[in-house]
């Protein structure tokens, strides 16, 4: 018998998918990885240490930029010049409902926990969505929400690059973590979860 071919690794620019983005966040676009992090760092700067007000801000902004438009287009029309060259601002209606549909799709997803927890009574999902949302109210108690969001930005720039580099060594640490949690859990499920009273699908049937 021949040996058991191991199964193919995927690599993470196919895990991030493939296009721009993972070019992106792995790097591979100098230009864009340089152009998110130098954005998000200077709005983090303005917003969080220079005090700037953030509706006060884009308002400013948005005054600046039709100030400059109307007058380009005024000494246009006087000087025979060109129109600023504005493309169509519109939205397609195809952006329109592929949004909708994510947007239905989520909040779907949503409700259907929220209804496994408040009808079905699963505690093991109870659980694990109250442990989340303690984990991000803890977090969100020593940062704000303009800092957790540059720390997400630049998160995602070095960490997919430090996976990619060390993808096998970080594996073996992450089979052998997943392996204590499941121990774990096994053993709170065993020893708590079981023991709770929980629905049966009959009981979901006749009401």
């Amino acid at each position: 018998m021949g040996e058991s071919v191991p199964p193919r690794r995927i690599s993470v620019h196919q895990a991030l998918g493939s296009g721009p983005v993972a070019d992106v966040l792995l790097w591979k676009k100098w230009s864009g990885g340089v152009l998110l992090l130098t954005s998000t760092t200077a709005s983090w700067f303005l917003f969080e240490r220079a005090g700037y007000n953030l509706l006060s801000f884009v308002a400013n902004v948005l005054l600046l930029l039709v100030v400059i438009l109307f007058l380009w287009a005024k000494s246009a029309s006087l000087l025979n010049r060109p129109l600023p060259p504005l493309p169509d601002m519109e939205i397609s209606e195809a952006s329109v409902v592929k949004a909708a549909d994510a947007l239905h799709a989520w909040i779907n997803r949503v409700l259907c926990i929220a209804r496994d927890i408040a009808i079905g009574r699963n505690w093991k999902l109870f659980l694990q969505v109250a442990f989340c949302l303690w984990l991000v109210s803890y977090i969100g108690s020593f940062f704000n929400f303009l800092t957790l969001v540059y720390i997400g930005v630049v998160l995602s720039l070095s960490v997919p690059v430090v996976y990619d580099k060390y993808q096998g060594h970080i594996d073996e640490k992450l089979l052998v973590a997943n392996r204590v949690i499941q121990t774990q859990y096994r053993k709170i499920d065993d020893s708590i979860l079981k023991k709770l009273p929980l629905r049966s699908n009959k009981e979901k049937k006749v009401q």
